[in-house]
């Protein structure tokens, strides 16, 4: 368990390896190995200074940035406060940025984030709404399993379940690949507690849009 998220398998995309519990740097080395490979198939010319240090760009890149919610280490430190100023209201975070990786195919998946709860005895800080939703994209993911990992860590940071949650976003595997449709989004959604009564969902959703 990570703070209140079970890494299943299944859900968090880990097999049985040694290379898990290998440091950054050791995966880097070999990522950057395995990617030199693939550039070579292709046909790439690796002398070339444009493309030279490209494999190792590349595995910094997924350790690092893209795929850093993949190791635990990442996790955001997130304190909770005394609500002291009595706040009982809706609070609603939109239009956080949101970049992951379509699982699939290993291409971007470009959007926004909108985020709602209502305090239960304790709050956050406003920037660690934004954290949770970076280190939750930051995996190889499906946007239906990203919205409810999301819902998920709030539930536990905030210790509510009046959680709600929205992603719109556009997936690059449609717009670059297969159909190109670059005209479409998907939008998914985790309402949980009181967001589940048709009152505060429909509140919600107004807020979205002024």
């Amino acid at each position: 368990m990570q703070n209140g998220t079970v890494l299943k398998k299944s859900d968090a995309l880990y097999i049985d390896s040694k290379d898990i519990n290998l440091g950054d740097e050791e995966k880097i080395e070999i990522i950057s190995g395995h990617f030199k490979k693939i550039m070579q198939t292709l046909g790439l010319d690796l002398s070339d200074d444009s493309l030279r240090d490209t494999p190792d760009r590349v595995a910094k890149m997924y350790v690092r940035e893209i795929f850093a919610g993949l190791n635990p280490d990442n996790k955001p430190r997130v304190t909770r406060f005394e609500n002291r100023y009595a706040y009982h209201q809706m609070l609603v975070e939109k239009n956080i940025p949101l970049y992951s990786t379509c699982e699939h195919h290993f291409v971007p998946i470009i959007g926004k984030a909108h985020i709602a709860y209502i305090p239960n005895g304790k709050v956050i800080g406003l920037s660690k709404i934004n954290r949770i939703v970076r280190y939750c994209s930051q995996r190889p993911q499906v946007q239906e399993r990203l919205t409810q990992e999301i819902a998920n860590e709030l539930k536990y940071c905030l210790q509510t379940e009046n959680i709600a949650v929205m992603i719109d976003a556009a997936h690059l595997c449609v717009a670059a690949r297969g159909i190109k449709d670059v005209g479409t989004s998907t939008v998914t959604a985790a309402y949980c507690g009181i967001f589940l009564e048709p009152s505060k969902n429909a509140e919600f959703r107004s807020y979205l849009h002024s």
